[in-house]
């Protein structure tokens, strides 16, 4: 760098070292007046501070030697920032009392200090001028919350035991499994783009001092390795580990360590798909928890609550916990994917039978979102009305959950007259009280199509990242919001015309006067209630770049109306309707629903959907609502999942990549198996990847080898050594600690799940099982059964002990495997009583009951199985059409040209778009014919027309020619 260096001498330090470059005055978003900034995301309200003015001031405390130095040093030479570097002993006075051992501190030109180094590194790169992406502020929390502790235990092994590389790191090879699976995912060269950023600094800062050189990473690793050794031979990077791992200061940095207790892993368990040995459940029992234990087991079955069965319809009662719970309404337009499934309906069924275990007055209600542009573009494709188009998938929807076992208390759809009452009213309060804007913006008309033409009509190239297939109203690729306006080189869907810009009136939401509402609510709503980590930090995004009016209303048809003169030819957007749809399909299963939806001091409402729609449920909805002002029961706990990916790449339908809801009952494969699955790798805090390998895996050994073979074990020794009947039991000393261990699992699975921390709480039940295998390898009583009275009295106890435990774990497992559980029921004849969680593990099957007829629960995958199912669903397989399958395949015969036109060339432009267009043209000729009533013959012949103009289609795009059925024409 060719800037001057500034130089300090520390007082109590008698070396003096180079400073850092004097840049020209940068922009910053620190606000000088703060004390101090750790590392989180600025208070929701908060607009970003103005710039403050860049001075040399600013000191940059570092000790040698300290790995926390090697980030911030980094970012300052990386960001080129104003700051002079002060090298200190660790014994020395802090710039802060707030700062520790070791930590680098800045201090800035109004005396403000920051000692968080992430938050450190992050001025830096401010004051270099360049600003952080909802992308590297993600990186910057997963290293701090995530990578850190591991790193920091990583370090002490290192330096204090000795250990060397990645030896001293056993708990890093997951996180550097899931760096290489963000950069070979995102195909980019650096964390958060092309480009080197604060996450690059901050996650190599962390990662060097354990790692050293990439030659230390498995060859597997190949675009971590490629990332680590750019940066490793970065100018910055290399300046930074020559000045900060001085030996003299690593040998003061150990000599410190050694005085330290070992780093606690306590974050480990939510980085991983794998399940963890319970640290709670290793650890000395004292002798007040094996009591209690013992005394919670001889209390038997009237020690539980009656279970709570509560009339239909469901309503709030007095003095009960009345929980509210929705999840995301799937768009109605397509078949849901197994990414879908778990992002929404399945994970908020399985809390919502576990509230139903617990006796809290509960329910659930979804549905199909049918209104807005998703719906008539799929209705142009299929050559249908929209109407026809929601009647069909919503029945294809309904049938789908119903396999899943997902146990709405209604499963509604937004078509409906109560979803205009409701949204209209709501409306006209919002109207009323000066809450909604009007204003001409520019639109996207099609002169072709004579329409003005709303968000999912059109496609082009992202503005923001380059993704050439980003839709008018959100990039798929970088998530971003965009005005269809903002898209380059805009296409029509329909005809693949160019649009052009012209003005129309629309309404807008007032989201900046809402504001003041909206951030006390959010503050008492975190502090109250449990939001994911990532619903919060999307919402202080958004919060924090400063609310703006949203439009509210589209140029459509199908939608709901705006009942405001001047406005009648249009209908409201799909998100301020959308949500309201949780309220209308509430008032289509009671007439009582305001006793749900207008009675916050009541109700609790849980909110479950992936992260791409928080904004609409923590911003734009909650807005509504407060501005309506009617007394709304508005979100407590907002659940948000993170992507479940297919195998290395995404689901897509059009490319037959994927197991979609209706595909999955024709694997062969029970829906509770697939349940298991799906919530075993519940993407909670970070993406997770469907594998076909990893399902055989944990099928076999997991359910079959574990679960299933521990409760078809108990079950067994009861039939098969004591007559089906449950045998006396004394316990001793080992069985009372067995019980404890049980109540301490038992406990850990409330607490999970009532932080709706769905899959941690699995790996209680299966931490149970394994316990009760443990425990019946140790006594062995198939062979004590042989022996004299004592050891056939040891059998009697642990056989009841066992068969004991497993009707606990039917009671557990209900959320997650409704059939298994019920089945597990049936075999041990559990009394329907003691079907209801509590706290304690006690003896719901006494001497004496009798248990039914066991059997195995779960079958073994075999390999070839799997083999074929991965290649059925890794592509190929068309969009919107089924193939017609063959007893025995036939090579595919050649394709004769249409009589009417030429061969068709693969890959030609213009003969593609030329299609595109006659498809749609001839769509919209069958549409009419049918709501017209034409003849069926009439009908049927345009429709023959339409797969012709289809097929073509294909094999101009390099399709596969299978032979094509109708929709709805399926050959059984």
């Amino acid at each position: 760098m060719s800037e001057a260096l500034r130089a300090e001498h520390c007082g109590s330090c008698s070396s003096t070292k180079p400073g850092l470059p004097v840049s020209e005055a940068p922009r910053a978003g620190h606000c000088g007046s703060c004390s101090s900034v750790p590392n989180r995301t600025p208070r929701p309200g908060s607009r970003r501070p103005p710039a403050p003015v860049a001075s040399a001031a600013m000191r940059l405390q570092v000790a040698a030697g300290g790995p926390a130095a090697l980030k911030v040093v980094a970012a300052a030479e990386f960001a080129a920032a104003p700051v002079r570097l002060c090298w200190s002993a660790p014994a020395e006075q802090p710039l802060s009392p707030l700062c520790s051992p070791w930590v680098p501190a800045l201090q800035l030109d109004s005396g403000a200090v920051l000692f968080s180094p992430n938050a450190i590194c992050q001025y830096l790169f401010l004051a270099g001028g360049q600003e952080p992406t909802d992308l590297t502020n993600q990186w910057l929390e997963w290293e701090a919350t995530e990578l850190q502790p591991v790193v920091a235990a990583a370090l002490y092994a290192q330096l204090v035991h000795g250990k060397k590389g990645l030896e001293a790191a056993g708990h890093l090879g997951k996180l550097l499994a899931y760096i290489e699976q963000s950069l070979s995912g995102r195909g980019t060269a650096y964390l958060a783009g092309d480009t080197q950023s604060v996450a690059d600094v901050v996650v190599w800062g962390a990662l060097f001092p354990v790692l050293q050189d990439e030659a230390s990473l498995s060859n597997e690793l190949q675009a971590l390795r490629t990332w680590f050794q750019t940066m490793t031979l970065s100018e910055a990077c290399r300046k930074a580990a020559n000045s900060v791992l001085m030996p003299k200061g690593l040998l003061e940095f150990k000599s410190y360590l050694q005085k330290q207790p070992p780093p606690c892993l306590a974050m480990e368990r939510a980085t991983s798909n794998e399940p963890e040995e319970e640290e709670a459940s290793e650890r000395v029992l004292t002798e007040e928890e094996i009591t209690a234990a013992a005394d919670a087991w001889a209390r038997g079955a009237a020690a539980l609550p009656k279970p709570w069965h509560p009339q239909k319809p469901v309503l709030p009662v007095e003095g009960m916990r009345n929980v509210l719970i929705t999840s995301a309404l799937p768009y109605v337009n397509n078949v849901p994917h197994l990414g879908n499934i778990i992002g929404c309906v399945l994970s908020a069924d399985t809390f919502a039978r576990y509230c139903r275990l617990r006796n809290w007055n509960t329910l659930y209600v979804c549905g199909t979102d049918e209104y807005g542009t998703a719906t008539e573009t799929k209705a142009v494709e299929e050559g249908l009305t929209p109407r026809e188009i929601c009647d069909k998938y919503n029945a294809i929807h309904a049938d789908i959950y119903r396999w899943f076992h997902i146990s709405f208390d209604y499963f509604g759809r937004t078509t409906t007259p109560h979803q205009t009452t409701i949204a209209q009213d709501i409306f006209q309060r919002l109207l009323a009280r000066g809450f909604l804007l009007q204003d001409t913006v520019e639109q996207l008309q099609c002169e072709g199509c004579q329409r003005f033409l709303a968000d999912r009509f059109v496609e082009g190239i992202c503005p923001f990242c380059g993704y050439e297939e980003a839709r008018g109203d959100q990039c798929d690729k970088c998530g971003k919001l965009i005005n269809a306006v903002e898209l380059k080189r805009p296409q029509c869907k329909l005809c693949r015309g160019i649009p052009v810009v012209k003005p129309t009136q629309h309404l807008f939401l007032d989201l900046p006067k809402l504001e003041e509402q909206l951030e006390p609510w959010l503050e008492h709503s975190w502090s109250t209630g449990d939001w994911t980590a990532n619903a919060r930090y999307i919402t202080r995004s958004w919060i924090r770049d400063g609310l703006k009016p949203r439009c509210i209303t589209r140029d459509l048809k199908w939608g709901t109306p705006v009942p405001l003169d001047g406005y009648r030819d249009k209908v409201f957007y799909v998100w301020f309707d959308a949500p309201i749809g949780y309220l209308s399909i509430t008032a289509n299963y009671t007439d009582q629903w305001e006793r749900w939806w207008k009675n916050p001091q009541q109700v609790e409402l849980y909110n479950f959907m992936a992260k791409d729609n928080v904004p609409f449920h923590s911003v734009i909805f909650p807005c509504s609502l407060l501005g309506a002002d009617d007394n709304y029961t508005l979100v407590n706990h907002l659940i948000a999942t993170e992507y479940l990916n297919y195998e290395d790449g995404k689901f897509s339908k059009s490319r037959g990549v994927g197991v979609f809801g209706d595909m999955a009952k024709d694997t062969g494969i029970p829906a509770d198996i697939w349940r298991f699955y799906l919530l075993y790798l519940r993407p909670e805090g970070q993406d997770s990847a469907f594998s076909w390998s990893d399902l055989m895996l944990k099928n076999n050994s997991e359910l079959l080898n574990n679960l299933g073979n521990f409760i078809n074990r108990a079950g067994m020794f009861v039939c098969k050594f004591f007559g089906g009947v449950v045998p006396d039991m004394v316990l001793t000393m080992d069985d009372k600690r067995l019980l404890a261990r049980v109540t301490l699992e038992l406990r850990q699975y409330h607490q999970l799940l009532e932080k709706v921390r769905i899959r941690d709480a699995l790996r209680c039940i299966l931490s149970i099982s394994r316990h009760g295998n443990q425990y019946i390898q140790v006594n062995e009583p198939w062979k004590r059964i042989k022996g004299n009275e004592e050891d056939r009295q040891r059998a009697g106890t642990v056989t009841g002990v066992a068969v004991n435990m497993a009707s606990l774990l039917a009671v557990m497992v209900q959320p997650y495997m409704p059939s298994v559980s019920q089945a597990i029921q049936g075999q041990l004849c559990i009394p329907p009583e003691c079907f209801v969680l509590s706290h304690i593990f006690t003896c719901t099957l006494p001497p004496g009951h009798r248990v039914g007829t066991v059997s195995p629960l779960f079958q073994k995958l075999e390999n070839d199985q799997i083999e074929a199912l991965r290649k059925r669903f890794g592509g190929g397989q068309p969009e919107d059409l089924t193939v017609v399958c063959q007893a025995k395949p036939t090579p595919p015969a050649p394709v004769p040209a249409p009589a009417s036109g030429p061969v068709v060339a693969p890959g030609d432009p213009q003969l593609i778009q030329e299609l595109t267009e006659q498809v749609a043209k001839q769509g919209n000729h069958v549409r009419q014919l049918k709501a017209n009533k034409a003849e069926k013959a009439e009908v049927d012949a345009e429709v023959a027309k339409l797969l012709e103009l289809k097929k073509q289609l294909a094999l101009a795009e390099g399709k596969s020619p299978e032979v094509l059925v109708p929709k709805g024409k399926r050959k059984k």
